[in-house]
């Protein structure tokens, strides 16, 4: 069955006649941008580009509110994440042939002084991080943006980044750090889910705990889901920020050495099973299903994978 997602602005948004013809008017049309090619340095051309830049810019802050707003804990499905991807790609596009963020007027500026002066574009993809003098500094600046984001690009690179400094830990704490990775990867959506600082940038928050009245570090906020007599309800709280990985597992470490609440849990030792059975037991989270959910993460597929990429086995 075919599915057809209709584009909301498109009724209430006509393409002006600078677009028409000149630029792609879906996220998916690639015709329009390749028609410009035969006169790159041209107006037309230039215009297109700096209207796709700011579609880019724009795509990148709608995908930042949303993982703001987005609750801690599994991911949403793959069916709601594509569909929304796909409706902010579209709506970003729409605004940015209408009213930019002004970022791509002032490119093509500069765009223009250096096609006048050496030529230097040869294409208008040089503005989408192609190989070229604009291309670098766009796709770094894209990448500085998507990085403030989310802590990894996927759970490879989560389980990359985490990895070593889990493994120091659980060697002393006695435990398995396969089931300290299974609690990190859940607590954080694999790197793509955790409390932001202020200025949008992961907390590095890895363990998801929360920020009392002895805690004296930087603080961060998001909204979360609790149970509270077996019913969820949505509240805002403050979690723990530190400055690096390493400071968010020393912390973590700490905290199952210095409260008896899970001393079953440090006593799994090797027994990854054992571990998140406990650690789901001790009420370190008020979800009912939180050693159920660490189950399905310690025992998945995605773990399994991402460890079998990066040649370590656990």
């Amino acid at each position: 069955m075919t599915m057809t997602i209709p584009n909301p602005l498109q009724s209430q948004l006509p393409l002006t006649p600078a677009s028409a013809g000149t630029s792609a008017n879906t996220y998916t049309d690639m015709n329009g941008l390749a028609a410009l090619k035969a006169n790159p340095n041209s107006p037309q051309a230039l215009h297109a580009v700096a209207q796709q830049v700011d579609a880019l810019f724009l795509q990148m802050m709608l995908k930042s509110m949303r993982d703001a707003s987005t609750d801690v804990g599994e991911p949403a499905s793959n069916e709601l994440g594509m569909y929304q991807d796909m409706f902010d790609k579209q709506i970003a596009l729409t605004m940015s042939q209408h009213q930019g963020l002004g970022i791509g007027a002032a490119m093509t500026r500069g765009l223009a002084g250096a096609a006048g002066a050496a030529g230097a574009v040869s294409s208008p993809t040089a503005a989408t991080g192609s190989p070229g003098p604009l291309g670098s500094s766009v796709a770094a600046a894209a990448t500085t943006a998507m990085s403030s984001t989310a802590m990894a690009s996927s759970p490879e690179d989560f389980v990359k980044q985490v990895l070593p400094t889990i493994q120091r830990a659980a060697e002393s704490l006695g435990v398995s750090p396969r089931g300290l990775l299974a609690q990190a990867a859940l607590e954080t959506g694999w790197g793509q889910r955790m409390p932001r600082n202020a200025d949008g940038t992961p907390s590095l928050n890895l363990f998801g705990i929360k920020a009392g009245d002895s805690w004296s570090g930087a603080r961060a906020t998001a909204t979360t889901v609790e149970f509270k007599g077996g019913v969820a309800v949505s509240q805002r709280s403050a979690f723990r920020a530190y400055g690096s990985i390493q400071d968010s597992v020393q912390d973590f470490t700490n905290l199952l050495q210095g409260s008896p609440r899970y001393r079953d849990a440090v006593a799994a030792g090797g027994n990854a099973q054992a571990y998140v059975a406990a650690i789901g037991g001790s009420g370190y989270a008020t979800d009912p299903q939180y050693a159920n959910k660490l189950n399905g993460i310690l025992n998945g597929d995605t773990l399994r994978t991402a460890l079998r990429k990066t040649a370590v086995d656990l």
